[in-house]
């Protein structure tokens, strides 16, 4: 019994801390970690209430967790190559294959290592191939592959989250950004998609907001974004007097700063929500942020076989920031140390 008080202790303050940090700002990349550290905190909780079970709640974790790892590598190169016949070769669409490819080749180097400390049966084989360049290089790149694998699905459960939590209804302005038009004046699916989303928005909220649909004209449009969204939203039953189109801008930030100066010029209250593809919600948030705009982010759904491909867009994207970027950086050198420390010292 004291074992599952300790473990539920433990799993209910990081589950606070995440709650607490959640809910000062979503857009704080810590809350990615705080909230994998409550799940991993579940694990021994959940094993300790699982009592004279628990040896099979381990199996089941471990199951599923070698499962995960085995399917995931394939699953992305099988996406990739989906990815790359439905929406054409680009950089972008290669995203999902390549992921895969890497991952695979990590898991593969890490087996290769296993394999090798556990053919060498004497203590000086093994410290002798502890010591080797193969087993160097060969860890090296599993470390790395693995951070930033675990990295990247961090990231990825957060994204995630953010789409299955509860959120308010009364919304005064709902913010709709823009993804480019089709043949210059129509909208593409993605938008579409966005668009419907915030049609939804709309009708469930007990006091329709005014929809705000941000996006210019870029030069191979004939016309703006907000101006083909105003029509679609029109065309779809949405009052003239609910839509204020923004069409000046030309970049998600861009959409966000002069969305905000409509809201701001305005008279009563401003609670405020976005609506954007769902795996750019996070993004924008930070965005938000950014430019002092209180906000919640809602996501429209897209396709699966694209939704890989975009994910990892916005995490390289939220990693190139030379903030994240360092932190990427210090963590990986970090990990590399402690792990040549620990094993080179033996």
């Amino acid at each position: 019994m004291s074992a599952v008080l300790i473990t539920g202790s433990v799993f209910l303050i990081c589950w606070l801390l995440f709650v607490y940090s959640f809910n000062r700002d979503r857009s704080r990349y810590r809350n990615c970690n705080l909230l994998f550290i409550a799940l991993v905190a579940l694990i021994p909780f959940l094993l300790n209430l699982a009592g004279p079970y628990s040896k099979q709640v381990a199996v089941w974790i471990m199951n599923l967790v070698m499962i995960g790892l085995l399917v995931t590598p394939f699953f992305l190169i099988h996406n990739g190559i989906v990815m790359i016949r439905k929406e054409g070769h680009s950089l972008p669409h290669l995203l999902s294959l390549v992921l895969g490819i890497v991952i695979l080749i990590g898991e593969i180097s890490f087996v290769s290592l296993i394999i090798g400390i556990s053919t060498n049966f004497s203590r000086e084989a093994t410290q002798k191939f502890l010591h080797s360049f193969p087993f160097i290089a060969g860890s090296f790149l599993s470390i790395t592959i693995i951070y930033g694998s675990m990295t990247f699905l961090i990231f990825m459960i957060y994204t995630l989250f953010l789409q299955i939590i509860p959120r308010k209804k009364d919304f005064d302005y709902v913010i709709i950004h823009g993804a480019g038009l089709l043949h210059g004046e129509e909208l593409t699916k993605l938008l579409k998609d966005r668009v419907d989303k915030a049609i939804e928005v709309y009708r469930r909220d007990p006091t329709p907001p005014i929809l705000i649909p941000s996006g210019g004209k870029g030069e191979d449009e004939n016309c703006s974004e907000a101006e083909a969204m105003k029509r679609y939203l029109m065309e779809q039953g949405i009052p003239e007097k609910d839509i204020i189109p923004e069409d000046r801008s030309s970049t998600t930030l861009e959409n966000l700063q002069y969305s905000k100066q409509i809201i701001e010029s305005r008279e009563g209250r401003k609670y405020t929500a976005l609506v954007t593809s769902n795996y750019h919600v996070y993004r924008a948030l930070r965005y938000a942020k950014q430019v002092g705009l209180k906000c919640t982010g809602i996501g429209s759904p897209v396709a699966f076989y694209y939704w890989p491909s975009a994910l990892i867009r916005e995490f390289i994207a939220i990693h190139a920031e030379k903030k994240h970027a360092f932190l990427f950086l210090a963590g990986w050198i970090t990990v590399l140390v402690l792990f040549y420390t620990v094993i080179l010292g033996n």
